[in-house]
């Protein structure tokens, strides 16, 4: 064999070499643990799944006033469904539920989804946000719905801060106007980004709950 074959054939036999090694590590010590894993918070059980779930504080640790649990609720089922309650595991914290209308429950239509924050949405408040867990934690949070029952995940806690500014704890949807004599109250919710739907129930909006990845890519 000439010379220049030779070092071809050496040439060629490390280029393998040095890929099955690489193959054979990455294979090794638990491989799985090395594929790249989503950075918001998901889960599903039945007919209903959660996406983009995060519990958003007020813009200062120190402040006062709620802070809200956002997500987007999505039904895959023939029949709706209602979120029944939001509860924060580990903490004293009292949810409370508001749909997009100001009044009722919030439903899930079949084929369709909700979104929980943002203006003209329904939301989940926390009367204090202190109770919740702490900026750049995780905390548990458990959604019960009529028909699914419950589904647990771990929401990334993050500050009305920049992309989840629109989001975060403000003033709560108020019911629809009613006939002259009478009055209504505005109470406690989430506010959004401008231009979001104003149904607490929606299938074809492209409103959703903000997600760690987009606040990220700001």
């Amino acid at each position: 064999m000439s010379r220049s074959l030779r070092h071809g054939a050496l040439g060629a036999t490390a280029i393998v070499f040095s890929i099955a090694s690489l193959t054979a590590c990455g294979a090794g010590n638990d491989a799985a643990t090395l594929k790249v894993r989503p950075d918001t918070a998901a889960a599903a059980s039945g007919d209903i799944s959660i996406q983009n779930a995060n519990v958003i504080t007020q813009p200062e640790r120190n402040a006062e006033g709620p802070a809200v649990v956002s997500a987007t609720l999505f039904n895959k089922g023939t029949k709706q469904q209602t979120l029944d309650s939001v509860t924060l595991p580990g903490t004293s914290a009292a949810v409370k539920l508001h749909a997009a209308e100001g009044t009722g429950p919030v439903v899930v239509p079949a084929g369709g989804r909700v979104v929980l924050g943002g203006e003209g949405n329904a939301s989940a408040v926390i009367e204090s946000s202190r109770e919740a867990a702490q900026a750049g934690n995780v905390q548990p949070v458990v959604f019960k719905f009529s028909s699914t029952g419950e589904i647990s995940l771990g929401a990334f806690v993050v500050p009305a801060t920049s992309y989840f500014q629109g989001f975060g704890p403000s003033s709560l949807p108020v019911p629809p106007a009613q006939s002259p004599g009478t009055s209504t109250t505005p109470s406690g919710s989430a506010a959004g980004t401008p231009g979001a739907p104003a149904g607490g129930s929606e299938s074809d909006s492209d409103t959703v709950a903000p997600s760690d990845a987009s606040a990220q890519a700001d």
